[in-house]
């Protein structure tokens, strides 16, 4: 007897809803939200600097919009310059985003994060040995002075 192509039996309906929900399921659990992303390294004139890996720069993520103690992860560069959020800490939301190593400009950047997360790329430039800044003692009473927002100061604890 030959089959009418037109007429869909109940177990193709139940298999293709089976199939759908399982393609669902992988697509929300294999996509949380996330920010990932790139480092380099960069002279003044936006080159690359060769033989300086951004290995172990510091990239810390805030959620603008988020309670306290919701609101910030930090993840580490590893040697190729890549990073990503640690699992499961960012929800979707804007978030302010800043890279800082050692002997480079600190970059920030402002992002939205859906529900896929977010790729982003930094490109951090060197600090030039003229404008380092050292610390060093104090050679006179004007070093010794503390501007407002230099030092946090803590009550005591009594």
């Amino acid at each position: 007897m030959a089959r009418n192509p037109l007429v869909i039996d109940r177990r193709e309906i139940m298999n293709a809803r089976a199939l759908f929900a399982l393609t669902a399921l992988l697509l929300v659990s294999g996509c949380a939200a996330n920010i990932r992303g790139t480092v380099q390294l960069v002279d003044s004139r936006q080159q690359p600097i060769p033989n300086e890996s951004p290995k172990g720069a510091v990239v810390n993520m805030i959620n603008t919009k988020a309670a306290v103690e919701q609101a910030s992860a930090s993840a580490s560069v590893d040697e190729r310059g890549e990073f990503e959020s640690p699992k499961d800490s960012i929800k979707p939301g804007v978030y302010k985003v800043e890279v800082s190593r050692i002997g480079y400009e600190t970059q920030t950047e402002t992002i939205e994060v859906g529900s896929f997360g977010k790729k982003v790329e930094f490109k951090l430039r060197k600090i030039d040995e003229a404008k380092r800044k050292s610390i060093k003692g104090a050679t006179s009473d004007e070093d010794k002075i503390i501007n407002p927002g230099e030092v946090n100061i803590q009550a005591p604890e009594m």
